[in-house]
């Protein structure tokens, strides 16, 4: 080919390509520029207006949780899409319940329990603990679902009255913690050989991999904790229903006898026990509704609010910025790993600079860290808990307030604050370390591959987990074990002023429910985030009404802050759903993702060393 043939060529694929890019970028800008337009229409167009005698409807669904997993950006473009909101925050539903108490325009809330994923017994109580608050002000509550497990039933159980669909079900079925347990097939059938480095015969995390069954430590340790919290379940649902707790538990013992005595009908066993007060369709309670309030404008139903729409109101109607002194509450949530994190989990460099830009805040005076992890990585948890350290030092009260689970490394980050408190029914302690090192030289050996060489030291390719253990290693890594728990014990022992025999006697890895720890000196005052939040402002010398809480975390883009506004609004939502925009990618795999990252996380090798301790509990329940 001729220099000027190739010239033409080259010149002519050039011209192709500016061309496919050239109209890439505008048929993306032009996307970009009508969803922006549409979007803005939308919020002009007005939404839904609060009338007098409307219903507060609340509907929380997927995952009650203290922050969201997921960026603010995809989380407004799935509630424009009108994809399924998976996530809803605590804070929110408890802004919403206290503030429709006092709204002259909120006669009524109405639960609807059915969509409830998942909960921690901790969520369920700060919840529940605003729905009294609600009726403590004059307003009733009511109930209605299809049908509800344990969790729902629980926010039902608040409300003056219980409605169940005919076809329905209530289930109470306890608390269970059951693992699949790898032994056989990791050693037996594949040849892995695992090593197991520990202290503490409760730290039962890694057991699955060495034993084929619950240890009778774990066995006994587990029953102990879970007793606790299902019995205050019990107690709980109980007192608000006015039924005896022991009936209740002899009731789900013998549920086969109690489902044959009324031919399977579930719904029918649900108001013989007295857990509703009373079977209805949809259609029947709406029109029930219609009757004790007004109907909406097409007539279909009563006239209500949902927790969003109802929060945007609170939000414009409130001022945008509070200058009195300011409680500053960060939210440390999920497993505990290195580095920067997401919000929604725990970073040991991510949390820590949030701390730290709370403590050189000078409109914050105080600081609550509302812990819910179940631990992770020691050297992280380390990092937050020194941050905690400096804050205190820096004349700053810092109080940890213990959500659904705050054990292991959740402690660790925990125990150096002026004051903890937790819920009865946290999930604490676990106060043990281990290390876990898999080898797979046999399985290597099943298929007739070796592994094997020179290496100038008795440790070069010691940690390559094709070769057998070398017993040097099992013995650095037995001795890094050792020296983890007593850091942890020491530094418990001199946070909570106690001999460290005392604290090696409630630790070794055992859990605990937040009224046991208290009674073992593991926390010091039983109460939930409300409480720590007057305790901090207290302990800095602020008045009762005197101060703001303020949550301290990743701050929203511009654009993030405007999809979010915009999502609240009824007409941009029915606008963009209207027309087609795509969903959030991943949004419906959050809990999967997170939990993917924080195991990827801890496997890892950090700052060139190939071992490191974990302080994890394995000890969460929904």
């Amino acid at each position: 080919m001729a220099q000027s043939d190739s010239n033409v060529f080259v010149r002519s694929l050039r011209f192709v390509w500016d061309a496919v890019n050239f109209s890439r970028r505008l048929v993306l800008n032009g996307l970009f520029v009508f969803l922006v337009v549409v979007l803005v229409i939308g919020a002009f167009a007005g939404g839904a207006s609060l009338q007098d005698r409307t219903a507060l409807v609340l509907t929380p669904q997927g995952s009650l949780v203290e922050q969201y997993s997921i960026d603010p950006g995809s989380r407004a473009l799935g509630q424009l899409t009108g994809d399924e909101i998976v996530e809803v925050q605590v804070r929110d539903v408890v802004r919403g319940i206290d503030a429709a108490a006092t709204d002259a325009r909120i006669e009524r809330l109405v639960i609807r329990p059915d969509q409830l994923a998942s909960a921690g017994m901790v969520s369920l109580r700060e919840v529940g603990a605003a729905l009294q608050r609600f009726k403590a002000a004059g307003k009733q509550i009511v109930a209605y679902a299809d049908g509800m497990d344990q969790r729902g039933y629980y926010l039902a159980a608040h409300a003056d009255e219980i409605y169940l669909h005919p076809g329905g079900a209530v289930l109470l079925e306890g608390l269970g913690r059951y693992r699949a347990y790898y032994r056989e097939g990791l050693q037996d059938k594949l040849g892995v050989k695992v090593h197991l480095f520990r202290v503490g015969e409760f730290k039962s995390f890694a057991e699955p991999y060495i034993l084929d069954a619950p240890s009778d430590a774990a066995r006994e340790a587990d029953l102990f904790w879970m007793g606790d919290v299902w019995r205050r379940y019990l107690q709980d649902i109980a007192g608000l229903r006015n039924l005896d707790a022991d009936t209740l538990q002899a009731a789900i013992d013998g549920i086969d006898e109690e489902i044959a005595a009324v031919e399977g009908d579930l719904a029918k066993l649900a108001l013989k026990q007295g857990l509703v007060d009373e079977l209805k369709t949809l259609d029947e309670f709406r029109a029930m509704m219609i009757d004790r309030g007004v109907a909406d404008e097409d007539g279909s139903t009563f006239q209500q609010i949902d927790l969003d729409g109802y929060l945007s109101f609170v939000d414009r109607e409130n001022l945008p910025f509070d200058a009195r002194p300011q409680v500053a509450v960060i939210v440390a949530q999920g497993g505990i790993t290195d580095g920067e994190q997401p919000q929604g989990s725990v970073g040991g460099v991510s949390t820590s600079a949030l701390i730290r830009r709370a403590r050189e805040d000078d409109d914050v005076h105080a600081l609550v860290l509302r812990v819910d992890s179940p631990g992770g990585g020691v050297f992280p948890s380390e990092q937050i808990r020194r941050e905690v350290e400096l804050t205190k030092a820096a004349g700053k009260p810092v109080v940890v307030s213990m959500a659904n689970v705050a054990a292991s490394g959740g402690y660790w980050i925990s125990m150096n604050a002026d004051e903890i408190f937790a819920d009865p029914s946290t999930i604490t302690g676990s106060i043990g370390i281990f290390g876990l090192w898999l080898t797979g030289e046999e399985t290597l050996a099943k298929v007739g591959a070796r592994v094997d060489g020179v290496g100038t030291t008795a440790i070069a390719g010691a940690f390559d987990p094709m070769r057998p253990m070398n017993p040097i290693v099992g013995k650095v890594l037995q001795s890094v074990i050792e020296s983890g728990y007593r850091d942890f014990i020491g530094k418990v022992a001199a946070a909570r002023e106690k001999p460290l025999d005392e604290i090696d006697g409630v630790a070794r890895g055992r859990v605990w429910s937040g009224a046991q720890a208290s009674e073992r000196g593991l926390v010091d005052r039983l109460g939930g985030l409300q409480e720590a939040v007057a305790s901090a402002a207290e302990r800095a010398g602020l008045e009762k009404d005197g101060f703001g809480t303020r949550y301290v975390e990743e701050e929203p883009s511009p654009f993030e802050s405007f999809l979010a506004n915009l999502s609240r609004n009824a007409t941009a939502q029915s606008l963009a759903s209207s027309l087609g925009l795509p969903a959030a990618l991943g949004a419906n795999n959050a809990h999967l993702q997170r939990l993917q990252a924080e195991l990827a996380q801890m496997a890892a090798p950090v700052r060139g060393t190939p071992i490191r301790a974990v302080a994890h509990c394995f000890c969460e329940l929904d």
